[in-house]
């Protein structure tokens, strides 16, 4: 086993877990969540009592 057996070995690993990785994202299951997380920013903020304040006032 040579420097290149490795790192074609790495290679493929790499694009195993890329192509896992892109199933996950893809998949049913993580839509829900995903679409719960990219509204986060929109969601009211209770724990401070009222509406959010602007930082900058224009």
């Amino acid at each position: 086993m040579d420097i290149n057996d490795l790192r074609s070995i790495v290679t493929v690993a790499g694009l195993l877990c890329f192509l896992a990785i892109v199933g996950w994202a893809y998949g049913k299951g993580s839509k829900k969540g995903f679409e719960e997380a990219a509204n986060l920013p929109f969601a009211e903020n209770d724990d401070q009592g009222g509406t959010s304040k602007p930082s900058h006032p224009r």
